[in-house]
């Protein structure tokens, strides 16, 4: 014999009812504001850039602009190379990479700041670390100081070719973005969106 407490009643089946469908309600109601916190699509596009690297030759550089600041590409000679190389890592103000790929403390050795596949391209953010000014030395007409980088005119800093800090007030090297080569002329500036991306 069944215990007539323990069946549902029409009681139980409207309680569960109205719970569900308050629930749902809400959800509804709360999905404009939980919608409009996602980022819009101008931002996304921002996210990520390719960049055609073809253009570009031995010793010229461009700028691009990657989530609003501008990023330093700079085809590398043999000898802005051989420069930055012979820079011993104790000598540098700052000893941290900052390189988005790699660990806080990696070292700041010109083989960190920059792909080993690829040593001639040097992709940096171009903000100085002191005050955010953009440095001079895109073009070989600009002046790049003491160390064939970049300087900033606005207080005397100077970068050398890795984009590390040399003289001056700044105190940290040029930021190295999160950037992938998709093929031997074309890189991603930012997250990879494949996981072919190396």
């Amino acid at each position: 014999m069944t215990d007539p407490a323990k069946e549902p009643t029409r009681r139980d089946f409207l309680v569960v009812s109205a719970t569900a469908f308050s629930s749902v309600g809400t959800a509804l109601a709360l999905w404009p504001f939980i919608d409009q916190l996602a980022p819009d699509a101008s931002t996304l596009a921002q996210a990520n850039i390719e960049v055609d690297l073809a253009p570009i030759a031995e010793g010229q550089a461009t700028t691009v602009k990657w989530r609003g600041k501008p990023v330093f590409i700079r085809h590398r000679t043999e000898a802005e190379i051989a420069a930055a190389r012979a820079v011993a890592v104790k000598e540098l103000p700052d000893r941290q990479a900052r390189n988005a790929a790699l660990a806080e403390t990696t070292p700041a050795s010109d083989n960190n700041r920059v792909k080993r596949e690829h040593p001639e391209w040097l992709v940096v953010v171009g903000n100085c670390t002191h005050l955010g000014c953009v440095p001079q030395g895109q073009s070989r007409m600009q002046k790049r100081g003491e160390f064939g980088g970049w300087f900033c005119s606005c207080h005397g800093s100077q970068y050398d070719t890795s984009g590390r800090i040399r003289q001056g007030p700044a105190p940290a090297n040029l930021e190295v973005p999160p950037y992938y080569f998709i093929t031997n002329s074309k890189i991603l500036i930012g997250l990879p969106r494949a996981p072919n991306i190396a």
